[in-house]
């Protein structure tokens, strides 16, 4: 088996400082292998995103998210973060869970609410669906107000069978604003800093690039 490779770690004083919380995101492709790069982003006390890490991958399995964890959380001499922002990936998911089983997980807000239009795109009352779900992220105040005004937006659009919003609703600790406010997040709720650290490599690497040539440019 061909496994992944870290090519890069921060310095582990650094993600001592500033490693409560990380983003991690595997949707960048990097060269003409479409290997995923995989950043591991964390943010200093002046708000800028720091570089804790990375690695290029052949798969986004379970097995091969463990091993990039474990290898990484090895280099960072075992220093586990406090909170740690994905997209909502099961693989990566359980991968999180063994590894990290004391960490606080976080699903990426703007990924879940972007699937909304492609989720909801027959129905005839999309737009008023959309609205709701927004109004009921941004707006409630408690879970109970959440859990409240959630019940009645399903059964006023007959929803209650969406196999979709039952799996969001199931893990709504992971996204939640209004759950998760009472943990540290570093002010963050996206993986958009992993995502500017991508717009940074597209200066230096782009789809055609040689593995070789990535990690020199690297």
């Amino acid at each position: 088996m061909y496994f992944e490779q870290i090519i890069e770690v921060g310095k582990p004083q650094a993600y001592k400082e500033f490693g409560d919380v990380v983003t991690f995101d595997t949707t960048y492709l990097t060269n003409k292998y479409d290997m995923p790069f995989a950043p591991f982003i964390g943010v200093n006390h002046h708000g800028q995103s720091i570089l804790l890490g990375c690695g290029l991958l052949f798969n986004e399995d379970t097995e091969t998210f463990v091993w990039l964890f474990r290898t990484w959380l090895e280099r960072m001499e075992f220093w586990t973060p406090h909170g740690i922002i994905t997209d909502q990936d099961w693989e990566m998911q359980n991968s999180i869970e063994t590894v990290f089983p004391n960490t606080k997980h976080k699903w990426c807000l703007w990924h879940i609410l972007k699937k909304l239009p492609e989720k909801f795109g027959y129905h005839f009352q999309k737009t008023s669906i959309l609205s709701s779900v927004h109004e009921l992220v941004y707006e409630s105040q408690t879970a109970n107000e959440f859990e409240h005004g959630w019940f009645s937006m399903l059964e006023m659009y007959e929803l209650k069978n969406n196999d979709w919003l039952i799996g969001l609703f199931r893990e709504r600790s992971r996204w939640v604003p209004c759950i998760l406010k009472t943990s540290f997040w570093a002010r963050m709720s996206t993986t958009q800093r992993s995502e500017g650290i991508n717009a940074f490599f597209d200066g230096y690497v782009h789809s055609k690039t040689y593995l070789k040539q990535f990690v020199e440019q690297y």
